[in-house]
């Protein structure tokens, strides 16, 4: 199984920025990292966890929530196993905790066909 560690998380200011980062480590290789097809998610407080984002293996194909397209960048490094997200224009509906996860499907967005999840990381945005 893949061991994912997501960081990044903190307290902001409503238009600041944040960047969120995932390490995927223990059975996970280069090889194995790039045929994942890696997503965000999120979980506000009282709420259900739901989909932010998520890139192909090859980084080539994106995908967003509407509530966060067009302030949100995700983005992966194979060589490094790391995936990433840039999180801009922070809005106080943001704050949640964030999770990183990976999935064995060719392409996927939902939670059901990701199999491998991180422990989340808070972010925090005040107005």
């Amino acid at each position: 199984q893949v061991q994912l560690v997501e960081s990044g998380g903190g307290l902001v200011q409503a238009g600041g920025s944040l960047r969120l980062s995932c390490v995927a480590s223990g059975a996970t290789s280069g090889r194995t990292f790039s045929s994942l097809v890696m997503g965000w998610f999120r979980q506000a407080p009282e709420k259900e966890r739901e989909f932010v984002a998520a890139i192909s293996g090859s980084g080539t194909t994106r995908a967003y929530a509407d509530s966060v397209k067009g302030r949100f960048i995700i983005s992966r490094d194979n060589a490094k196993n790391t995936l990433s997200l840039q999180i801009n224009s922070l809005k106080p509906e943001d704050t949640a905790v964030y999770y990183c996860a990976a999935s064995r499907t060719l392409w996927s967005m939902n939670q059901k066909d990701f199999d491998s999840w991180g422990q989340g990381t808070q972010v925090t945005v005040s107005s």
